[in-house]
């Protein structure tokens, strides 16, 4: 069994309580399926200080199956990283598929290019470097850009978090697929605020005003899945 501490579990552990039974998952399910350039961008992400901001590989997973489900070709990405998920969807997606990804910080990003540019499909990623609201406002002057996008994956500030959704509901395509990441932030979000660390309630809060506010959002249907650090997905219908 791949032990996750050794070879780069990139999750927390709060959500699903038992380290062993998350180990089982990743070790049965997981890991045996998971491409090898992911598992080389895992392990090199794995060395870095802020590790635990990667994707989780069993939300990967997840990712890539509805990335499929809806036959995505178009898709954005908000918050790269050192480009697990991104990696995941440029191989996933056809040859002439292309991703939007936005990021603040490039540096971050060249960790996991090599990786991306040996799995051969660095020519379907336009990486951007910027804050992402601008961008996106930029790509919604453009008419055509709107309901142009498949699918979307967001995975940077939560206090902006409710911004970037409404700019999903005019990127993305009515059938289209959004997952938010890190909803139930360490499981945080079911704790007492005094129970929580103080540098971690602002984040905590705008996390639970964001998820209520979805849940009550009727131009999307919702699936909350405690995968990794928490997915919230959305299938936008109106």
């Amino acid at each position: 069994m791949e032990n996750t501490k050794k070879q780069g579990n990139l999750t927390n552990h709060l959500i699903l309580q038992s380290e062993e039974l998350y180990e089982y998952i990743l070790a049965t399910s997981v890991y045996p399926r998971e491409p090898e350039p992911l598992k080389e961008l895992r392990k090199a992400t794995a060395t870095q200080p802020l590790a635990y901001l990667g994707t989780s590989p069993d939300a990967g997973q997840l990712i890539a199956m509805f990335l499929k489900i809806v036959n995505a070709k178009k898709t954005i990405e908000i918050g790269v990283f050192t480009g697990y998920s991104l990696l995941l969807t440029a191989l996933t997606i056809p040859d002439d598929g292309k991703i939007t990804a936005i990021d603040v910080d490039r540096t971050k990003y060249e960790i996991g290019l090599p990786i991306i540019q040996k799995a051969g499909v660095e020519h379907k990623i336009n990486f951007i470097e910027s804050q992402a609201l601008p961008i996106l406002d930029e790509l919604l002057q453009d008419p055509k850009n709107e309901g142009s996008f498949d699918f979307a994956f967001v995975d940077a500030d939560k206090v902006n978090y409710w911004n970037y959704h409404e700019r999903m509901m005019k990127l993305v395509k009515v059938g289209g697929i959004i997952i938010y990441d890190n909803t139930l932030w360490g499981g945080y979000v079911a704790l007492p605020e005094e129970d929580v660390p103080e540098k971690k309630r602002a984040w905590r809060q705008s996390t639970i005003e964001f998820n209520n506010s979805i849940s009550a959002d009727p131009r999307v249907e919702i699936s909350h899945a405690s995968v990794g650090d928490g997915v919230l997905i959305c299938r936008r219908i109106c």
